[in-house]
């Protein structure tokens, strides 16, 4: 009777977020204004002219609720603390979002969530089939973590990548030659075109395919005698002289005492090459708006073109002008009218969404999601990776987004789509909605006692005296970042007044109720 009573209540949330989903032109507020000031961007200008030839309406802005809860989340992976987002809504400065955009892109917590997303595609694992192990993995996890924290130009990122040799203990970028699971050339040289070009090595011509391969076939490995280090070195015994045809068809001839890899990166890292800035802007666009201006991101190829080809040039081209700063291009994109929209789209039409005329609600990731349970819950989740080579053990209060082993998992990452890292492929993280997840939010003991036990919830109690209008309020503006309106405020004092539960498990059923509903679950 009591879950069903849960059940009733989480229904009775969703059809409120429905209806305002159906009539949104009812209920303007706390999800979009229809004021903006006078203002465009350069990514605004193509977009919108994108838009209007193709007579597509883009969506009004978003709230300053929405703006808050979605920046913290796209930039750092994290929810405003209540005190934020009611200082953040009663703030008249004009330019309050761009200096909340620049604060956020300082923050240790930064780089901490985009080192997540970098270790899928740079296949961080520790077991099989990367087999870097734990010592590897550490090393390499805390070099591309520095990397971030200081900002590392990406043309500088990439070639350290691409041209080191060394221990993988005390050089971390050769892991990158040890997370392919063969080694061979064709492997190495595989990796390489997905992850640093967006493309897929087997697509490509096949003279190109060889040549590709040729740069690689130096590159050897050699045990030590400490545990588990290996040695990446470039074997100069090989005498061959290396002719090789790139993807955009250039040609080289490569002396034997050259490394073929320096040859490789001065070709990929200068302005003019057609892949390199295209693919790690357009990456970034997908991991903002959840699909790239090319779709899939690591998938361009001629017949799979660009669908504002103008605004993917205009970003290039703003890299390089920045010396390879990715803030920049992720400070640009963030104070988009574009990005600022409401997720309330003013068209019908499906292809809205792949012309970016709103922001697509985007389910929150596996690891992102269970560190705001665990904020929550005041309780954290403690690893032990299986391998004995050493132990490696994760303390509770650290992020779930900074484990840089992908072999260290729970149920929980598992069920919610955090990916294997076992090919580097963007789609291997599985961020869709589905009936398992929905019913483990609903039935999972686990996920009631750390709500039970929600440090969260008892200091809302504490700190309002039992107010229940107050405990609402606070609950509000810490899972949704806004207030509650009128008709969600009268359900929830109705729940407590006629739930026939006690004070503090009509709490915990409204905590309850909030975390299973998709305002919660996804960020929009």
């Amino acid at each position: 009777m009591k879950l069903l009573k849960k059940y009733f209540l989480v229904v009775g949330i969703l059809i409120i977020l429905l209806y305002q989903n159906i009539y949104p032109q009812k209920i303007i507020k706390p999800y979009e204004t229809e004021n903006w000031p006078i203002y465009e961007s350069e990514i605004d200008k193509i977009v919108f002219k994108n838009l209007k030839d193709k007579n597509l309406e883009p969506a009004n802005p978003c709230s300053d609720e929405v703006f808050i809860r979605r920046i913290y989340l796209d930039a750092i992976g994290m929810l405003p603390e209540p005190e934020k987002v009611i200082n953040f809504i009663n703030d008249t400065n004009p330019n309050k979002r761009k200096i909340l955009i620049d604060e956020l892109l300082e923050r240790k917590e930064f780089a901490e969530y985009w080192s997540m997303k970098w270790s899928d595609i740079l296949r961080i694992k520790a077991e099989f089939p990367i087999n870097l192990w734990p010592n590897g993995v550490q090393a390499y996890h805390s070099w591309l973590l520095n990397s971030l924290k200081e900002n590392k130009p990406y043309d500088k990122f990439v070639r350290e990548i691409l041209t080191s040799s060394g221990s993988n203990f005390r050089n971390p970028p050769v892991n990158f030659y040890r997370a392919v699971p063969t080694r061979t050339p064709s492997s190495i040289a595989s990796a390489v075109c997905l992850t640093f070009m967006g493309i897929r090595f087997e697509k490509l011509p096949k003279e190109v395919q060889e040549g590709m391969s040729k740069i690689f076939s130096k590159i050897s490995y050699k045990k030590s005698l400490e545990w588990k280090e290996e040695i990446v070195y470039i074997d100069y015994e090989n005498q061959e002289i290396i002719e090789v045809i790139f993807p955009d068809k250039t040609k080289v001839k490569i002396p034997p005492d050259k490394d073929p890899r320096e040859v490789f990166a001065d070709w990929l890292i200068r302005p003019a090459n057609p892949y390199f800035s295209k693919n790690i802007v357009n990456r970034i666009w997908s991991w903002i708006f959840g699909r790239g201006i090319i779709d899939e991101p690591d998938d361009i190829r001629p017949d799979n073109p660009p669908v504002i080809p103008e605004l993917l040039n205009y970003l290039e081209k703003e890299l390089v002008k920045a010396d390879y700063n990715l803030k920049h291009i992720y400070r640009i994109i963030f104070n988009s009218r574009t990005y600022q929209q409401s997720f309330i789209p003013k068209t019908d039409i499906p292809e809205g969404e792949k012309y970016f005329a709103y922001y697509p609600p985007k389910r929150l990731p596996a690891e992102v999601l269970l560190d705001l349970i665990c904020k929550i819950s005041g309780s954290g989740v403690e690893y032990v990776s299986p391998i004995p080579e050493p132990y490696t053990f994760i303390p509770p209060d650290q992020r779930n987004v900074l484990l840089g082993d992908g072999s260290i998992t729970g149920p929980f990452l598992e069920l919610f789509g955090r990916p294997p890292r076992d090919t580097g492929y963007e789609s291997e993280r599985k961020n869709q909605i589905n009936e398992h997840q929905l019913r483990y939010l609903l039935n999972s003991s686990e996920l009631h006692r750390k709500i039970q036990s929600s440090q969260i919830l008892k200091k809302i109690i504490r700190e309002t005296k039992n107010d229940k209008k107050k405990i609402i309020e606070n609950l509000y503006l810490t899972l949704f970042s806004r207030y509650p309106m009128q008709l969600e405020e009268e359900i929830l004092l109705n729940y407590f007044a006629n739930s026939n539960v006690t004070f503090n498990q009509a709490t915990e059923d409204i905590l309850w109720a909030l975390i299973n509903s998709k305002e919660f679950l996804y960020n929009h």
